[in-house]
């Protein structure tokens, strides 16, 4: 009976290492190239090397990439995404009232430029989305955290859904609706991550 080589595994669990005082969420993978991310909610910096990369390249990457982390933590710490994570039930309240205020205006302009009427309008503080469309329906749902952006973002998620009403998924014809209706969607959109 021939005797079987164990493979080492494809990915390894990710191993925290300090470089340059900074804490770095090291995975190891069958890949060829270093990726660098830095996370919200917290700015956890994590990195995907390949399986055999010394580490010594590792940190001299890292080390090369600093003042990109730091500009990325900064970032993140001052978005409204961070600010919505530890909200208490009352500023929850409050940004209910601001976009519930706003939205029915919006949709009352839009339904006719895209030749749509929306059903019931509904407000949830949402975690993932920043809105839902039931095209069944015409139900739609807003994320209440909008009230921490920009209006045109509000703007934005609006016609996103009212979208949906004539198309179902995110495909070719979505998009090329979005850009009928609203050419610089993908600008207000970027505002939102």
């Amino acid at each position: 009976m021939a005797a079987t080589r164990k493979r080492p595994a494809k990915t390894r669990p990710p191993e925290l290492v300090f470089i340059d005082g900074l804490e770095v969420w090291l995975t190891r993978k069958a890949i060829k190239n270093m990726h660098l991310r830095v996370k919200p909610p917290d700015g956890r910096i994590e990195v995907s090397a390949p399986l055999r990369l010394p580490l010594a390249t590792i940190r001299k990457f890292v080390g090369e990439k600093r003042d990109w982390i730091e500009r990325q933590q900064r970032e993140i710490a001052q978005s409204p995404r961070v600010e919505a994570a530890s909200a208490t039930p009352a500023e929850v309240a409050q940004w209910k009232t601001v976009v519930a205020a706003c939205v029915p205006a919006l949709i009352e302009a839009w339904e006719p430029i895209m030749g749509v009427k929306a059903g019931k309008i509904a407000y949830r503080n949402m975690t993932s989305r920043w809105g839902s469309c039931q095209p069944s329906t015409g139900r739609i749902c807003i994320n209440v955290r909008l009230a921490l952006y920009p209006p045109e973002c509000l703007e934005y998620v609006v016609v996103h859904e009212l979208c949906h009403l004539l198309e179902r998924g995110h495909g070719p014809r979505f998009h090329a609706l979005m850009d009928t209706f609203m050419p610089d969607w993908k600008e207000r959109r970027a505002k939102l991550r």
